[in-house]
């Protein structure tokens, strides 16, 4: 029984570890980005070119 209370302990622990490291890199800026949303519908989908298939020809005997 006592191992669970250690587990439960790490994981809150690390659990905090994580929301720590999310607000230290949200404050930071790191999520910001108010440039690309405001000309993502100028620009079009990229067209994709399709590469042709190229066949080496044999002489068969």
């Amino acid at each position: 029984m006592s191992v669970i209370y250690i587990l439960l302990t790490i994981s809150i622990i690390v659990a905090i570890g994580f929301f720590v490291a999310f607000i230290v890199a949200v404050r930071s800026g790191q999520f910001d980005d108010s440039y690309t949303p405001s000309v993502r519908m100028l620009f079009e989908d990229e067209v994709v070119k399709e590469k042709t298939k190229k066949t080496i020809l044999t002489k068969n005997d």
